[in-house]
């Protein structure tokens, strides 16, 4: 394949997210709607690219957990919440609206992968 075969396309238009927060940590969950495109979600969608996302809440740290049965991915992000539900101003102090940020990423795909979408 070449350069001219592939394609970047927001996250949002190939996968949906739910998130969920402990404490001061958030997890974001990643589904792919077809499991096709599931192993470039896997390749890139890294830990390194999750905590730069989210670069300006200055989290601690990234963890990521592929769930292949699923075509998703599980990221557990440390310190991005401003020290929790119970000590943050944040409007978002339960972090829900994160997932969003995450899905304007892009991900590089083959174009026959997002033919008709």
């Amino acid at each position: 394949m070449t350069a001219e075969d592939f394609v970047d396309v927001p996250l949002h238009q190939i996968a949906h997210a739910r998130t969920g927060d402990k404490g001061n940590r958030i997890n974001v969950a990643v589904f792919c709607y077809d499991p096709a495109v599931y192993p470039y979600l896997a390749e890139q969608l890294t830990e390194a690219k999750v905590l730069a996302c989210y670069g300006h809440r200055a989290p601690s740290a990234v963890t990521r957990y592929l769930v292949p049965n699923l075509a998703a991915c599980n990221f557990v992000i440390d310190d991005v919440l401003a020290g929790g539900v119970n000590n943050s101003l944040c409007l978002d102090r339960h972090g829900k609206g994160l997932s969003y940020l995450l899905l304007a990423m892009t991900i590089r795909l083959p174009r026959q992968c997002v033919a008709g979408r």
